[in-house]
């Protein structure tokens, strides 16, 4: 079970996370999440880094599922990478959406509490310990 559940959610999340990240080089997601990084006072080079990672950890969740050769030890190591990547991000999410000078209009959907990137969260630590869990039935 933990392997289906692993693979069902490293899927949904990669598609989730690369999308994410794609979409913020086009208005008007662009748009919105400049100001959000402005507004909260990170660096303006945390724009570039912030599209850029959400694709590489979207990249490395579906790594695992379309690289058919690699080990079963790589593979919960890829994927336990992109969990911890995604967790960073979505700390950093929080405390965007946290920010007292970021209007809900450019956060996603309009909503100020961070409950799109704590749900998020939430399903990359999931992945981890399902991931995490699988580990020891694989080495004896």
């Amino acid at each position: 079970m933990s392997s289906r559940l692993s693979k069902v959610l490293s899927l949904l999340l990669g598609v989730q996370m690369f999308l994410f990240g794609f979409l913020k080089f086009f208005q008007p997601i662009r748009g919105w999440f400049d100001v959000q990084i402005q507004q909260s006072h990170l660096p303006h080079e945390a724009i570039l880094a912030g599209k850029l990672t959400e694709m590489l950890t979207g990249i490395l969740f579906l790594l695992p599922w379309v690289w058919r050769s690699l080990t079963a030890k790589s593979k919960d190591q890829i994927l336990l990478v992109a969990c911890f990547i995604l967790f960073t991000q979505m700390v950093v999410a929080i405390y965007v959406h946290l920010q007292p000078g970021v209007p809900a209009s450019v956060l996603p959907l309009g909503i100020k509490p961070p409950v799109i990137p704590v749900v998020v969260l939430l399903l990359g630590l999931l992945t981890a310990f399902a991931v995490w869990k699988e580990r020891p039935a694989e080495n004896g």
